[in-house]
């Protein structure tokens, strides 16, 4: 898919144009980049199928930005962007990489310093030359530092949510072969983690030739690292390393159980099958010479004495215990989500309208939506005061009740997401917010607060009796800035007394609350909401990487409160 690659170009367009002067075009890029990152459909395929006019479909893009989409497909550069990289003499992505560094800062440090990329801005970093310069100071030289740390730590990973349309794409280009009669997955991929570092897939197939001619002639391949009888590796063009393996069908399941990992999980079910007098290995589990499982992942934990358990929770984290004392959890499917409570709609900054949110939302059958709109303190995302709130709550009344006349049973809900300003209140009136069906609270700014600070901060919205959920918990931005300071021991009580959720934020970038937290929230009694905080409606199809963390985490349909039904949701939510 061209997709992430056009959307990184238009991402980069507007930091540069956030370097001048003019105001409204970085805005227009970074629209025009969230609706091309978020199609489901190859852009290459839409080009084709409709030309230029099917371009300006794409939520964002207007006939300039579609021309230079149809430019870049057409000869693989945007002579615009080009133009703009020559005249910048710094490496704007590298620099904004950094946590605290924005476009006018890079530049700053550019003029001021004379800091071109990463290496040159760590130099200056730890010579001090950074604390001295207007708008900067000590603070912000030491977060520097730590945050070309945290991007060296998570070098050679790849978000799931970058990795994964790309690995279905190829996925169902396989499934469509003859040759091949099982495809699958394995290793970290099919467990869900929240970054990948290479991707591995295993086919069942009588012609493994024709299937390995195939794969490595795959559109997107950079270079073929190997290629053998039953096995081929390749360096695909996004920077991440794709193996294929063909396997007999006697051995598939075995296989699959193996390759799935993880590397813990393996040695704890091999040391299952010694005890048992039995080897279990790629092959197969076998007693003696005799191949006694190994078709089907099922039969290889059956023959060692266990109950199938899902891929996501294979981390030897207790999953062993759990299936040998017949405790496994009934982990949350997809499919039990009826609804998504954080949504933004065009009222503040969003895409959508919320008629549109609500159509997309009943598409996917959900039972109802939550618009969280940001409120009055984010200013760069057009948030609403008390006022706007009122007026858009009418527009939310008047569209349920036209969903009502025409026999629809679905419900559009009215919330916010309302900023935790750095003393624990909300920037609206609690007056506003008793108003609403539900209210959402996170944290916006101030993510250096020292732990006492963060945590006290948190409580004290907590305790308002307004707020029922704290969205993106933990504040972490994967690969770009880590968890801020708190007690979460102390979060989790609190949580429990006030009946406060906690969101499990399914964008690929946030994934937060992250597995291990889940596990907690999920034995405090604390419950949780899987949420996708949508900005433009494609992206609440992100639902199914924040279902995979939940399973991840163990999390079941009785822990995630939007898998409960209209009225037993309504009902929770009042304290």
């Amino acid at each position: 898919m061209r997709n992430k690659e056009i959307a990184k170009i238009l991402y980069e367009i507007s930091y540069y144009l956030k370097t001048g002067e003019i105001d409204f075009k970085p805005y227009v890029y970074n629209r025009a980049a969230i609706g091309v990152e978020g199609l489901e459909e190859d852009i290459e395929n839409t080009y084709k199928k409709g030309g230029i006019k099917a371009l300006e479909n794409v939520p964002g893009v207007g006939k300039s930005i579609a021309e230079k989409i149809e430019e870049y497909l057409k000869t693989g550069k945007i002579k615009y962007y080009e133009d703009l990289k020559k005249k910048m003499p710094f490496n704007m992505a590298e620099l904004i990489a950094v946590e605290g560094l924005g476009p006018k800062k890079a530049k700053i440090l550019w003029q001021k310093l004379g800091v071109k990329n990463l290496r040159t801005l760590e130099i200056m970093a730890r010579n001090g030359k950074i604390r001295n310069l207007p708008g900067f100071g000590l603070k912000t030289e030491k977060n520097i530092l730590e945050g070309i740390a945290f991007l060296k730590r998570d070098r050679g990973r790849f978000l799931l949510g970058e990795i994964m349309p790309i690995v279905n794409e190829v996925l169902e280009k396989l499934n469509k072969l003859k040759w091949a009669e099982k495809v699958s997955p394995a290793g970290s991929v099919r467990r869900m983690k929240e970054t990948i570092g290479d991707v591995d897939i295993l086919v069942v197939s009588k012609d493994p030739k024709k299937v390995m001619d195939f794969f490595v002639s795959l559109p997107g391949v950079a270079k073929v690292w190997g290629k053998g009888a039953t096995k081929a590796s390749l360096r695909m063009r996004d920077g991440f390393d794709m193996d294929l393996r063909v396997v007999p069908e006697r051995s598939y399941g075995s296989a699959l159980q193996y390759f799935t990992g993880s590397k813990e999980h393996n040695i704890a079910t091999r040391s299952i099958a010694i005890e048992k007098g039995l080897k279990l290995n790629e092959y197969g589990v076998f007693r003696g010479a005799k191949l006694i499982a190994g078709k089907t992942e099922e039969d290889v934990y059956r023959a060692i004495g266990l109950p199938f358990i899902p891929p996501e929770i294979r981390e030897d984290q207790g999953e062993i215990e759990a299936a040998i004392n017949g405790k496994l959890p009934e982990i949350i499917d997809q499919k039990d989500i009826k609804g998504d409570l954080h949504c933004h709609s065009d009222w503040d900054g969003g895409t959508n309208s919320i008629e549109k949110i609500a159509k997309a939302a009943m598409d996917m059958g959900y039972e109802y939506v939550g618009i969280a709109d940001h409120t009055k303190f984010l200013k760069i995302e057009r948030g609403l005061d008390e006022k706007k709130l009122e007026r858009r709550n009418k527009e939310i009344d008047k569209l349920n009740s036209k969903l009502e006349a025409q026999g629809l049973n679905f419900k559009v809900l009215k919330g916010c997401e309302a900023n935790i300003l750095n003393d624990g209140s909300l920037d609206i009136e609690n007056e506003t917010l008793k108003n609403l069906d539900f209210v959402i609270a996170g944290v916006h700014s101030s993510f250096k607060m020292q732990k006492g600070e963060m945590t006290a901060r948190l409580i004290k919205a907590m305790q308002n009796p307004n707020v029922d959920i704290i969205s993106h918990p933990t504040g972490r931005i994967i690969q770009h800035r880590d968890e801020y300071q708190i007690d979460f021991d102390r979060i989790l009580k609190v949580a429990k007394e006030t009946r406060t959720v906690l969101e499990i934020n399914s964008y690929p970038e946030r994934l937060d609350l992250k597995d291990s937290n889940i596990k907690k929230a999920k034995e405090a009694g604390v419950k949780m909401a899987v949420n996708t905080d949508t900005h433009e409606i494609s992206q609440l199809n992100f639902m199914k990487y924040g279902i995979s963390q939940a399973r991840r985490g163990w999390a079941e349909k009785k822990d995630i409160i939007n898998a409960w039904p209209l009225k037993e949701l309504l009902d929770s939510l009042k304290k």
